[in-house]
């Protein structure tokens, strides 16, 4: 006969067990969510006078301008500033897509291997 005792003992073994290996499965997504934390798109225009970087969030980062892009005039030096920032954003964009493909593909496999079952 099974006791009180013994069925929170093997309640609490397979919440152990289950635990273990939510915690396994869900590493890669935390690993994954670090690595796009720290990713930045970077762009540059007027001949790399005009350089920029953009966060993981799409925010202007960073941006350098060389002391030569000052003969450009103010609108074209407004030009380079914004098509370095869109072409930072699309290498951000890139990348990200690359990243989460990469990283949500066995997570998808998994999920179509188990609605085949």
């Amino acid at each position: 006969m099974t006791t009180p005792d013994d069925a929170a003992s093997f309640f609490d073994a397979e919440m152990g067990r289950f635990l273990a290996q939510f915690e396994a499965d869900i590493q890669p997504l935390e690993e994954l969510q670090e690595r796009v934390k720290a990713i930045r798109g970077r762009g540059e225009a007027a001949d790399g006078w005009v350089r920029a970087e953009v966060s993981a969030s799409g925010a202007l980062d960073s941006l350098r301008i060389d002391p030569r892009a000052m003969r450009l005039g103010a609108d074209a030096l407004a030009e380079a500033v914004l098509a370095a920032a869109s072409d930072a954003t699309a290498d951000l964009t890139t990348q990200m897509a690359g990243m989460m493909t990469d990283g949500l593909t066995p997570f998808a496999d998994e999920a179509r291997r188990s609605n085949e079952d």
